[in-house]
């Protein structure tokens, strides 16, 4: 498998160093779709705060890539539904603090139907 890169220099605004706009899949053996998963611990209790909650969202995510025997560097997209418009910097760093280098296309959208004690829920798609 081979990840190419796009975001164009040229007739677009440009990525911000913590984004692409698009990733190439080349040649994959598998693609896993993983429903959005939210700051839940293993009793589906939510995080007290924002900070517990993403702490949970990236080890939920790690613990079910590790299940299909991938890990963060096979995640392709990332979508990330915030309660709160305001959650959007500690969802980046989260998230950069979870993939390192590995930087995907995403998108960070503010809903309002999570419940009120569900603060963040992310989806992605991996492949291998």
């Amino acid at each position: 498998m081979e990840l190419v890169k796009h975001s164009p220099s040229g007739g677009i605004y440009a990525a911000t160093s913590d984004y692409i706009h698009a990733m190439e899949v080349r040649n994959p053996a598998r693609f896993l779709f993983v429903s959005g998963t939210m700051g839940l611990d293993a009793e589906g209790a939510p995080g007290r705060n924002l900070s517990v909650q993403l702490d949970l969202i990236w080890s939920n995510l790690r613990a079910i890539l590790a299940d299909a025997n991938m890990d963060v560097t096979n995640i392709v997209r990332l979508t990330s539904y915030l309660r709160d418009a305001d959650y959007a910097e500690a969802n980046q760093n989260a998230r950069l603090a979870a993939l390192g280098d590995h930087i995907v296309p995403t998108t960070a959208i503010v809903v309002q139907t999570l419940r009120k004690d569900w603060l963040v829920e992310i989806e992605i798609i991996a492949t291998a």
